[in-house]
């Protein structure tokens, strides 16, 4: 990890990025996600973790997070290990999963789970105006990648939170 990518205040607001292992599209199946975000709950309800907006893509997840409990470092460690094995163990037991062979040969290596690309791409927000433009990179993201029209549109945001049309899937902490 680079040294401008690293989580020097453990108790600081950062804005990182999670990506799948070569960039796979593992959040294509509504299963997948949920385990992502049951384990991004658990850690706002056992760890701290404070989620001020978030997106998850098909391969890849933004948020802006900060803790009050534990280090951030270690939420984020501790995180992308349980939905690591948590995930690939559902594809394994998926059945109607027509990608397995192929996601398990990508994500696997010697009965070493390989999910998630080392780092999280940690940048610290320390202005306002610096997390107002993390927050319209995060929502805008689904936007970019042609999945919707309007940012609001897209279930897996925070961003009917933001703009008010509906209560998104996970609780957001007050910026």
């Amino acid at each position: 990890m680079g040294y401008a990518y690293r989580i020097y205040d453990q108790f600081g607001q950062y804005f990182i990025t999670c990506t799948v292992n070569q960039w796979v599209d593992v959040f294509t199946r509504r299963t997948y996600i949920d385990i992502l975000l049951a384990s991004i709950r658990h850690c706002q309800q056992h760890k701290g973790l404070k989620v001020y907006a978030w997106v998850v893509m098909t391969n890849h997840i933004h948020m802006i997070i900060s803790s009050d409990k534990e280090k951030l470092s270690d939420i984020i460690r501790d995180f992308k290990k349980f939905t690591s094995s948590r995930i690939v163990a559902a594809i394994k037991e998926n059945m109607k999963e027509s990608r397995k062979s192929w996601l398990l040969w990508l994500l696997k290596k010697e009965d070493k789970v390989i999910f998630w690309q080392e780092g999280y791409h940690g940048e610290e927000i320390r202005t306002q105006s610096f997390f107002d433009t993390k927050i319209t990179y995060i929502h805008m993201n689904p936007v970019r990648a042609g999945i919707v029209e309007k940012e609001e549109e897209y279930m897996y945001s925070s961003c009917g939170d933001y703009y008010g049309t509906r209560k998104g899937l996970l609780e957001l902490a007050d910026s």
